[in-house]
């Protein structure tokens, strides 16, 4: 073997190692704290020169020292598992619950707060029954809070007589915890799913965030309308009985509703607006089920209800208000 070939086995090898500590130490930094961190810490550097030193004296023990230690640390983050009884921040503290009885389910742990500002509320959490039979619309609504290439999105199911129920994938947050898009990859946040009234959870994004918050019709059979509900009830029962980490990329709000599409149409093709989700609604339109006349363009402008919620008159249904833009 040449020596240009060797110093280049060399390089990548290290590079590995490299990127294999970064790893853990992030994951680290996530999960432990004081001794514990330092000490496992301690530990990771041991491990390194170990296999840097081995890499000069036998290359097959490096590479075992290597996998070795990979495994240990793999060991240990499989231990990592998701939970149901943190001390969780108010407004996710509790995931909507369903019980499916024919036609008619019934959703527990609904979200209706009162909200005060963007950080306080009055909470209220409340039980409501929903027949099947009279689901008429289904929205989709994106919320943008910085870059326009990337929206929160929520789907709002609408039944004759007026009442809607919005349906949420977000991340558990604990008390003390604020959201980075770094620890969504790590297992620090499981997966939550809200279900809510649009008074408060699309009113908390128009009138107390500031968020560029667009509502689209989304056109849908009555079967579909059904069969995406019913998704969303499957998802809150599984989340009920086997809590789920949150994933930035994997299990975040739009995966998690294309996974639930999937089920309307199997060969669904997964697409970069999926995750870039500020372009959803070209997504939609490509597939044939966004609603509204014209170019998307058009039904951009069309759908956004931001400036329209935050001149909503007293004693008026939000709704309602939005919706006659």
């Amino acid at each position: 073997m040449s020596r240009f070939l060797k110093i280049l086995f060399h390089i990548c090898f290290v590079l590995i190692v490299l990127g294999g500590v970064a790893w853990t130490v992030t994951a680290l930094r996530f999960h432990l704290e004081g001794v514990a961190l330092w000490a496992a810490l301690a530990a990771l550097a041991v491990a390194v020169l170990g296999t840097v030193w081995l890499r000069f004296r036998s290359r097959r023990l490096s590479w075992l020292a290597f996998v070795a230690s990979g495994l240990i640390v793999a060991g240990w983050y499989q231990t990592i598992t998701p939970q149901q009884d943190r001390d969780w921040a108010m407004d996710v503290s509790r995931g909507v619950k369903a019980r499916v009885a024919g036609d008619q389910v019934t959703l527990s742990d609904i979200r209706d707060f009162n909200w005060i500002s963007a950080q306080d509320a009055d909470p209220r959490w409340t039980t409501q029954s929903f027949d099947l039979s009279k689901l008429e619309t289904v929205d989709m609504i994106t919320s943008v809070w910085d870059s326009p290439d990337i929206a929160h999105l929520l789907v709002s199911f609408g039944f004759s007589g007026g009442d809607h129920i919005v349906f949420s994938a977000e991340i558990r947050r604990e008390a003390n915890e604020s959201f980075n898009e770094i620890g969504g990859f790590f297992r620090q946040f499981e997966l939550v799913l809200i279900g809510a009234t649009e008074r408060d959870i699309v009113k908390l994004r128009t009138n107390y965030r500031g968020e560029d918050v667009s509502v689209y019709p989304v056109e849908l059979s009555p079967e579909q309308r059904r069969t995406m509900f019913l998704s969303f009830v499957d998802l809150a029962q599984d989340l009920e009985e086997r809590p789920k980490f949150y994933n930035t990329v994997t299990a975040n709000c739009t995966t998690v509703v294309y996974q639930l599409a999937k089920t309307l149409q199997p060969d669904l093709p997964l697409d970069w607006r999926v995750v870039m989700s500020g372009h959803l609604p070209e997504y939609m339109d490509s597939l044939g089920v966004l609603g509204g006349d014209g170019p998307v363009e058009t039904r951009r402008s069309s759908a956004q209800i931001s400036k329209v919620a935050q001149q909503l008159p007293d004693g008026v249904d939000y709704s309602d208000w939005i919706r006659q833009r």
